[in-house]
């Protein structure tokens, strides 16, 4: 079947809509409630294309169908664009200059593309701004009232945290009941930060409280950076989606005025160690099977709310970060004659729900987002494109590539399994099985004399089939991997901005990951066990008092709080 756009001709499939056949086409439909698989609804009437009978139709609502004629940018297309986009603006508070999400707005972009020019009316009513949670802060002055927040979180994640309230022009998303996102079923997960196309949904800044520590000298400031950020922070300054960047990264942190700069990637290699140990004691004892891994505390988060009961299944391993911020507070600090009171330790994640996790622990004092750091050193002119290469500060640098894997989904898992079979066969590194799941990858393993039945899941709502189904019984299993956000920590709620009218979400978490993947295979050691520096520590400091693993780098408490 054939349609014709513009006064071309293109071929289609049946079920296609008029957006699908344009985005084939790099065909530009301008759209701002849409998402795709979610949201095609034509709410906002951005999208619309006149028919050839002179009529308009949302791109993203109207099925294809043979012999159309569609033009997308007529002179009746464009009033309309511009009538809703004044709608738009009449409920809005355009003070652009001064927004957190300047440069990365739908609504701006579309604002310019437009000519709408009217400034701010600073007489507008201030609607409701929460700031409870500790991870996220909605601001409904900035709310187009897309919907996208709504069903990625009812829908993807399904935690429903958020709704719309009231009718009319009365309208607004807010949270059931009216309560703050603190008191919601919120997980702090941040993908709605990600698919809200203004600033009504962002991270809670931490940028002025780290800058406030950065200028004191009473203190020495030390950032610790997650494993995906180093795929994800060159985007901001135009390089392609993926690109594998550590050395600028460090060089950026340092001339912020950080002091040293460290790899959780080491953290990840001491969880590695840990799970890998609380896993085979497990299986040993045939107790709280299968194993939750527990690096994720948005999916930490989920359990607490949605299965209590279910919350000993958890591992009582901390995080990367916050086992190395408890390595940086009690053995770096020791090693190098330091007041551990006088040390700060920043995490740069990509993830909003960290900054809830740190309210758990107390080893991480503040988090940063990759699109906070990326703020940072925009805010500070910093020419990244072209800084020299800095490299991580020792010791708490040298990593394995089964740390760096933690950034992918399957990459915990993987690691894992690297570990335990290290003692069996180790020219085994690779478990291609288990990478790259689509949202739910079920695998078994032999390990010596157990077959390990394994799970690897994300998405929240993957992992509430998962987890019904063991709770039902019908499913078994040993360990069970969950990382909250879509893809894993490479596609995490504090990543940069995507325009996904341009680039499918899909082909982001697949460039990232792949790059992560790449740079593991070029690691000198693979295996979290073989790490060096984790085996100094472990003599140095943790054989010699075996209270201390317990004490620093497990939790006890996964009640809920």
């Amino acid at each position: 079947m054939t349609i014709k756009i513009n006064g071309k001709s293109y071929s289609f499939n049946q079920g296609q809509t008029i957006l699908d056949v344009a985005k084939e086409n790099k065909i530009e439909i301008p759209t701002l409630c849409y998402l795709k698989e979610l949201i095609q609804e034509g709410n906002c009437r951005i999208c619309v294309v006149e028919l050839g009978n002179g009529k308009l139709v949302p791109a993203c609502a109207t099925k294809a169908s043979d012999g159309m004629e569609v033009l997308t940018k007529s002179k009746k297309v464009v009033q309309s664009r511009k009538y809703t986009l004044k709608m738009l603006l009449s409920e809005h508070h355009k003070n652009c200059d001064s927004c957190p999400k300047n440069g990365n707005c739908s609504l701006q972009t579309l604002f310019e593309k437009y000519g709408i020019t009217e400034e701010n009316n600073e007489n507008k009513p201030q609607k409701q701004f929460d700031e409870t949670s500790p991870c996220i802060v909605r601001n409904n002055t900035k709310c187009v009232l897309c919907g996208r927040c709504i069903k990625i979180c009812e829908k993807t994640q399904t935690c429903s945290a958020l709704t719309k309230i009231n009718r009319g022009y009365e309208t607004y998303v807010g949270c059931s009941l009216d309560a703050g996102l603190k008191n919601s079923t919120c997980v702090g997960c941040g993908q709605c930060t990600l698919v809200c196309p203004t600033a009504a949904l962002m991270e809670k800044d931490s940028i002025s409280e780290v800058e406030a520590i950065l200028s004191n000298p009473e203190f020495k400031v030390f950032a610790q950076v997650a494993p995906s950020v180093r795929v994800s922070l060159a985007e901001a300054f135009g390089e392609k989606i993926g690109t594998f960047d550590e050395g600028r990264m460090v060089a950026a942190l340092k001339k912020l005025g950080f002091d040293k700069v460290f790899d959780i990637n080491l953290g990840a290699d001491f969880t590695v160690v840990e799970e890998s140990k609380e896993l085979l004691e497990r299986i040993k004892q045939n107790k709280n099977l299968p194993q939750f891994s527990s690096c994720c505390p948005a999916w930490f988060k989920f359990v607490q709310n949605f299965y209590p009961d279910n919350v000993d299944m958890l591992s009582t391993c901390k995080s990367p970060t916050e086992m190395l911020g408890a390595i940086v507070k009690n053995y770096y600090s020791q090693k190098e004659n330091i007041d551990r009171e006088k040390i700060k330790v920043v995490g740069i994640m990509p993830c909003t729900a960290k900054k809830g996790e740190k309210e758990r622990g107390k080893d991480v004092d503040y988090v940063l987002t990759t699109r906070e750091v990326a703020k940072m050193i925009k805010a500070k002119k910093l020419d990244y494109v072209n800084l020299p290469e800095k490299k991580f500060d020792s010791p708490l640098s040298y990593y394995s590539g089964a740390g760096l894997i933690f950034g992918a989904t399957g990459g915990v898992t993987e690691a894992v399994l690297r570990n335990v079979m290290a003692e069996i066969d180790d020219k085994k590194i690779d478990f291609e099985e288990v990478r790259k799941s689509d949202g739910r990858k079920e695998v078994k393993v032999k390990c010596g004399e157990t077959e390990l039945e394994l799970c690897v899941v994300n998405g929240l709502g993957n992992a509430r089939k998962v987890m019904d189904d063991i709770v039902s019984g019908k499913k078994h299993y040993h360990f069970v991997e969950v990382m909250a956000c879509p893809g894993g920590c490479v596609n995490g709620g504090g990543q940069n901005y995507v325009d996904y009218s341009k680039v499918d979400i899909e082909d982001v978490k697949k460039l990232r990951a792949n790059s992560i993947y790449e740079h593991d295979k070029k690691t000198k050691d693979r295996v979290s066990s073989k790490n060096l520096t984790v085996q100094q520590i472990y003599r140095d400091f943790f054989i010699p008092t075996p209270e201390l693993a317990e004490q620093l780098l497990h939790h006890h408490k996964n009640k809920k709080n």
